[in-house]
Order: C-alpha cells, then structure tokens, then sequence
C-alpha cells in the first residue's frame, strides 16, 4: 500500500537523520492544496520540542536523509511553512495503484494488520416488542458496514444481537395482546396507558387466535407474541442485507444461569456497594460516574444496568478483548455506570470497556414534511416501510453517509431521485458508466494488466488515481476509529474524480496504448466503487 511503503521510508530517513529512540510514527495525509505535492506529514513538528531543535531545523534534516537514501516512487522533497514536509511522486508511482487493484481485485485494501484479535460487535439488540423502526435500521446499517470494514483488516469479527426478553416491556406486550385477542381495545377502560398500541398488536391477538384459542394463558400469549416479532425482525434484516449474526443472546438466560446474581455477589464483595433507604448501590463515583447508581431498589428488582453489567462480564469472560456496542444516543448513560460496574468487579477489563458507537434517531422527510406515523407501528416509521419506499441500496447507503452521532435527516424524495444530488445513485452511475465503458472497450484482462500506463497525463487523471490509492488506508482508519461513515464519503469522492476525469478525456480513442490505459484507470475505479459498496452491503449495478 502506497502510504504504508512511503511511512516505512520516512522512518528510516528519521532513523538515519535522529537515531533509534524517537518513538514518532509518522503519518502522511493529502495536501490540502494538490500544488503542494502528493503527500505530506508533519512529523518535523511533533519532533521539534522532543529534539529541542525548531520544526524547520528538523525538517531540513529530515529532507538531506530522504534525499540521501532516496525512493524510486518520489520525485521531489519540498519543505513549506514552518515544517511540513511534501512528497511529489514521479507519475508512474501515482499509478501503480492501477496494477495493484487490478491483480488483488475483491481483495484490494485488505489487510492482515488485525489478525489474532477477536472482536464482538452488538448491534441491533432491539427488544421483541414490535417492528424494526428507524433507529434499529441505521443501527443495523452501521453495525453491518462495521464488521465488513473489520473484517478486511483480518479481524476476527463475532456479530451479536442481544434480546431484552426480560422485564416490563414484554410484560406490557403480553397484556396488549391478550386484551386486543379479546376484542378490547385502547378506547376501554382497562387499557393499561403503557400497551402497545400499533396495528400489529392486532395482528398479533389474531394469529394467537387461530392457532391457540386460550387468550387466559398469558404465559403462552407472551412466548407466541415474542416468537413472532422475533421472526418479523428476522425477516426484515435479511431483506435489508444483514444475514447473519453469530449469536442471539437472551437476557433471560443471565437470570436462568444464576450470571446476575454472581455478579452482585462479587460487586458487594468488592466493597464498592453499599445499602440506603431499602436499596443497594453501587459507588460508581468511585470509577468516574457523576452519581452513585441504585442497583436493587428497595421494592425488589435489579436496575437494568445491572444485567448489563453481567452481560459485559460474559463477553469479556468469552475471550473478548474489543467489545463494541452500537446504540442509540439515548443509551449514553449507560456508559459510565456499565465501565464503573466493569472497573469494581476488578477482573482485569481495562477502563474503556466497551467501546460505544452511539447513534442518533432519523427523521424521514417526504415532500417537505415530517413522516411521523406508520400504518402498522402506529407511532413510528419501520425499516420494512423504508426498504418499501425506496429500496435498501438507498437505505444502507443513506443511513451510513453521516457520522452516527450526528441528526439525520433521511429525505425519501431525495432518496429516489436520479440525479447527481442524489449520492447513492451518482455513485453507482459511476460505475455503470465504466461498465458500458469495459463492454464497449472489449480489452482482455491481460491486456488491462499490460497497461502502459505512462501515457496517463491528465491532471483528472491524476487525481483519480490519487483516491483510489487512498483506499487501504481509508479502511484502516475506519476500523479504527469505528467510523463506517468514512465509506460513503470516500465514494462519492471517488465517483466525483471519475465524473470530472470522464468528462474532461475521451477514453476509447483510436490509439491502442492511450485506450488501453485510459480503460485500465477506468476498470481499477470500478473495482475500487464494487468492493466499497460491497462493504455497504450496496449493489454495484453494471446498467442502469
């Protein structure tokens, strides 16, 4: 990988230049202004203070070892502002990248950097008490292109849904079905003011009907309503594109396996309870919280933080040393007070575990205004309604193309529009348009591979190849940072530099060596958009 190569041979030039104790790993980015070359790294900077010289001192120093030992790929090594050291590459190191994606092909951008680690990501973990809604769909949507992005830096990506099937919430569910399966409605007097009320509550009570009959047992009403809902659920993940998950975790079973109550056991025996008014606390001030949390209350029954805790416990007892949970903003309470609960067991789990990836809800707009009802939720829009509306390619990539704690608004008229406002589509027109270029072309791959590809002097050219070799590195970056948002933003980057380069170039020009090159550029862009989308869980269309 073109930056990785480049990083290694700056090391050495600050070896050569400064010895071997520095612990400085530099870094390149792209030049905001391309006149300033193709990379850059501000490493001079970082060692100023360390090296007690000035950023422009270790600069010229660090430039006189690079030029010394020298690199085939860079052309130039220019010093500007107070430090910054830029990279021009000699324009065929600018297309390497071309060959190389098409050699790795699906595989271009993996990397075994993570291999060894196991990683658990929770996502979705809605509670079986109705459909899927907006939130659980970008959580689903986040949690998907997550592991996907995990699993290209060789990961070993472990997906879990954990179902709330304890507690009041399926208590309500169980009371709402049996008085709907009874012909009693919201406008009678018994209606609890906590039931559910959407339409599939009905459809519920119906069902249980014709196959039971004896709406008395609420036992069996409970465990029929929370079947069926678990089965719409999983209908509507796999007609979104999320087929599997490796485990299903109850939170019944840490009440049946006795999980729960061994871990209050071992939080009071650390000494980092105590008891008030009735209840037991946990002094989770102690570990950063700003409030000591009640545990049991005095009317008997653990908070739900607590089986949390417990939860988080199997985890780390499974073998899991990154635990990622993606949740709703609204869930960001929980943080302090699970890490506190981790921390006073004092088991050996490090103070960030687990790392969160919080999400904020979605508004859907159509035609100006707020879409707040669904006909069959009643009070919210389903994934099943989204995907209906406007298909799932516009979902993942819509729901994806923001960073997750930021609102967002999910348009559904900007959604099926073919136009270039509209980024799911620009993208894989970009790649359409390529495929009816390679049809037409009519190149064998060998020949793609034989590319002369000197012959590539467009400054758009240029440009294109430039984010195509951003790739790898882009991936790296999203896995680390758990920031599957990086995705859409790089495609659309990359389906912009192909626009503006197809726009600006004839590519099937009489000349075999310009065409073959041309069509070379065109094929590795197309590879590079099919193998992010691919990590959307979007199709790359070849007509459209």
């Amino acid at each position: 990988m073109q930056n990785e190569v480049l990083n290694s041979w700056i090391a050495d030039g600050l070896r050569s230049a400064f010895g071997d104790s520095l612990g400085v790993v530099p870094g390149l980015e792209r030049p905001k202004q391309a006149a300033h070359g193709d990379w850059a790294t501000n490493v001079a900077l970082q060692l100023a203070k360390p090296l007690g010289r000035s950023p422009r001192d270790v600069a010229v120093a660090l430039k006189a070892a690079l030029d010394a030992q020298g690199h085939p790929w860079v052309q130039e090594v220019t010093i500007a502002g107070p430090g910054f050291i830029n990279l021009r590459l000699h324009p065929a190191a600018r297309f390497a990248v071309v060959a190389e994606v098409l050699r790795a092909g699906a595989a271009f951008g993996h990397s075994a950097s993570r291999a060894g680690e196991k990683v658990l990501v929770e996502f979705v973990s809605a509670n079986p008490t109705g459909p899927l809604h907006t939130g659980h769909a970008r959580q689903a949507a986040l949690g998907d292109t997550l592991c996907n992005i995990l699993d290209t830096q060789g990961a070993s990506v472990h997906r879990e849904f954990y179902y709330n099937d304890a507690g009041n919430q399926i208590d309500n569910l169980a009371r709402s079905v049996q008085l709907r399966a009874q012909g009693i409605g919201p406008e009678a007097p018994e209606w609890p003011e906590d039931a559910y009320r959407g339409d599939y509550i009905i459809e519920i009570g119906r069902a249980f009907l014709e196959r039971h009959g004896d709406v008395n047992d609420i036992d069996a009403v409970r465990r029929f309503a929370v079947d069926m809902l678990r089965a719409e659920q999983d209908r509507d993940l796999t007609a979104f594109g999320v087929r599997r998950f490796d485990c299903y975790y109850l939170e019944s079973s840490l009440y049946a396996d006795g999980r729960v109550e061994r871990t209050v056991a071992a939080l009071q025996a650390s000494g980092h309870t105590f008891e008030r008014d009735g209840a037991l606390w946990l002094r989770s001030t102690d570990f950063g919280d700003d409030k000591d949390r009640v545990m049991r209350k005095a009317a008997g029954g653990y908070t739900y933080f607590v089986p949390d805790v417990a939860y988080h416990v199997a985890k780390w007892e499974r073998g899991f040393r990154q635990v990622v949970n993606i949740q709703g903003t609204d869930h960001h309470g929980t943080i302090a007070r699970v890490r506190a609960g981790l921390q006073a067991l004092a088991i050996g789990i490090p103070k960030g575990y687990p790392d969160y990836l919080l999400h904020s809800m979605v508004r859907v707009m159509r035609g100006g205004e707020e879409v707040k009802l669904s006909k069959r939720a009643g009070s919210y829009i389903t994934l099943g309604e989204l995907i209906e509306w406007v298909g799932r390619d516009a979902v993942r990539f819509f729901l994806v193309s923001r960073k997750a704690d930021s609102e967002f608004t999910f348009d559904i008229d900007l959604a099926l529009s073919q136009s270039e406002e509209n980024p799911v589509y620009y993208v894989q027109y970009a790649h359409a348009r390529i495929c009816s270029v390679l049809r037409e072309a009519a190149l064998t791959p060998q020949a793609l591979a034989d590319a002369d590809l000197a012959v590539l002097t467009h400054d758009k050219a240029q440009a294109l190849a430039s984010r195509l070799a951003d790739y790898p590195a882009l991936l790296t970056t999203a896995a680390r940072d758990l920031a599957p948002h990086l995705l859409p933003f790089y495609l659309r980057e990359v389906a912009a530099a192909f626009h503006a380069w197809y726009n600006a170039e004839r590519f099937l020009v009489d000349a075999l060596r310009e065409r073959t090159a041309r069509v070379a550029l065109a094929a590795a862009t197309a590879q590079v958009l099919a193998n992010a989308l691919a990590l959307l869980g979007v199709s790359a269309p070849e007509k459209m």
